[in-house]
């Protein structure tokens, strides 16, 4: 069954970031999480400075990771341990030139693991996707205000 929501982004520096769906209701990352049960695999679309990276650091905090959480741009993917044990992977496909590049670094080990699997750039290793993964969509509007699209 697919899933779709979309929620407005604000940000301030009190609060930082949160989310706000169209009934304007506080939305957070542990409430992303539980609207989409069941699904491990993430896709981020977004261009260059969206808030891809934000939003993941958001997710992983929600699971209760202490690790640093930034961008894995020249690692290609970082792995964070959260509160139940797991492990999360996270992808930067950026620089990944071709899909025999993402097989070579064992992209479909990741993304087939079982565990959570958040995903920048995923256009990048799309064919390699399991047929449920979660594409989250971030636009940018003109005023600065960013859109967050999840289909699933």
């Amino acid at each position: 069954m697919e899933i779709q929501y979309t929620y407005t982004i604000k940000h301030d520096s009190e609060r930082g970031i949160w989310l706000v769906n169209d009934q304007n209701e506080l939305v957070t990352a542990t409430d992303i999480l539980e609207k989409c049960i069941g699904k491990r695999v993430f896709a981020f679309d977004g261009k260059m400075g969206a808030g891809k990276t934000t939003f993941i650091k958001h997710l992983c905090e929600a699971m209760g990771t202490d690790d640093v959480v930034n961008s894995p741009t020249f690692a290609i993917v970082n792995v964070y341990e959260v509160a139940s044990g797991n492990e999360v992977y996270h992808f930067d496909c950026y620089r990944i030139k071709d899909l025999r590049e993402a097989m070579d670094f064992g992209a479909e080990e990741y993304l087939y693991s079982g565990n959570y699997c958040f995903i920048e750039w995923a256009d990048m290793i799309s064919p390699l996707l399991p047929d449920d993964t979660v594409w989250v969509k971030i636009d940018v509007q003109e005023n600065g205000e960013r859109i967050l699209s999840i289909i699933g």
